[in-house]
């Protein structure tokens, strides 16, 4: 039995970063097993958010393991991230976790995976997820075409994936710093 299905999407914009998360997790391919999870949260003493797509599971073992190397860097984001991806692509059962990140402190926004990519956006703007292509799409449009807050893009490019994957839904969280 799998389950997936989730749409992450942050935005940076004019000194604030806004993550949004969708909280629909899908068993299988057609039964929606829980419409409320919370999926974007804060850590390392509410100086960080972060939104995880994949197995929730392998997300919280990712995210607990995250804050541990923000505590090692003195919450340095770019370097707890890349010793993190290091980590997870290096250690034979980390490598099998099923799962991406967003991490996002109040200067940078970082894309983390397991195959090792550590990603800072150029545009500020990014999207993980069965819906984060979507979501992507929405926020990059939204960012070039009006003046909204970093928070209601994210919030907005999240309903709009909503209305397009079957894998996310309007049941949306939105944390910024």
């Amino acid at each position: 039995m799998s389950f997936k299905g989730t749409t992450i999407c942050a935005v940076k914009r004019d000194g604030h970063v806004a993550i949004a998360g969708d909280g629909q997790v899908t068993m299988g391919e057609n039964t929606i097993f829980k419409s409320t999870a919370r999926k974007v949260r804060r850590i390392y003493n509410d100086q960080v958010v972060i939104g995880f797509a994949g197995s929730v599971a392998d997300a919280f073992t990712l995210s607990d393991r995250f804050e541990e190397k923000l505590q090692q860097t003195g919450g340095n984001l770019e370097r707890a991230a890349v010793n993190l991806a290091q980590e997870w692509r290096g250690d034979k059962a980390l490598r099998q976790l099923q799962a991406m990140m967003i991490a996002a402190n109040a200067s940078q926004m970082l894309m983390i995976s397991g195959t090792g990519e550590v990603i800072d956006p150029d545009d500020g703007v990014c999207a993980i997820g069965s819906g984060g292509n979507y979501a992507l799409a929405a926020a990059r449009a939204l960012v070039q075409n009006t003046q909204l807050s970093a928070r209601e893009i994210a919030e907005k490019a999240l309903r709009i994936a909503a209305s397009i994957c079957v894998f996310t839904n309007d049941n949306i969280s939105v944390e910024d710093v």
